[in-house]
């Protein structure tokens, strides 16, 4: 499993959005600049986060985007799913046409049916507030001799 740029940017743009004030409307310009992301692609992005009903619009002079929800209510696991469509290791797991017909014979199926479980257990345990705390936590180099 890898996580796409979508992946990826969707998280940095809603960990934006957790920064700053829960009243105020954020406009994608900013949120591109600040965080080194095209607007074109944000573009691409933002759809896909209002259907799963994580941002907030606002059009017009002071318009932009805002999360709709508190930062402890989103997790990256919910995040990373709703940008990805899944984060399953292989596509047997997927429920898919497309998945492995040896399904119901595979000798390592629990094996990737395991990595799913653990993989989606610590994303979902993960949320934008985790995110914000971890982030002001200082990184202190140690080293005792």
């Amino acid at each position: 499993m890898k996580v796409s740029t979508k992946g990826r940017y969707a998280l940095r743009m809603l960990i934006y959005l957790a920064e700053m004030p829960r009243d105020e409307f954020v406009p994608l310009k900013e949120i591109a600049e600040k965080q080194r992301i095209s607007k074109k692609y944000l573009e691409q992005i933002v759809p896909i986060l209002n259907r799963g009903d994580m941002l907030q619009t606002n059009r017009g002079y002071q318009g932009g985007y805002r999360l709709s929800r508190k930062p402890g209510e989103y997790t990256v696991g919910e995040i990373l799913r709703a940008t990805e469509g899944g984060l399953v290791p292989v596509d047997c797991l997927s429920n898919t046409p497309k998945g492995c017909a040896r399904v119901h014979e595979c000798e390592t199926f629990y094996i990737w049916e395991g990595l799913e479980k653990t993989v989606n257990e610590y994303l979902d345990s993960i949320t934008l507030d985790d995110v914000l705390k971890h982030k002001k936590e200082p990184y202190v180099l140690d080293f005792t001799i």
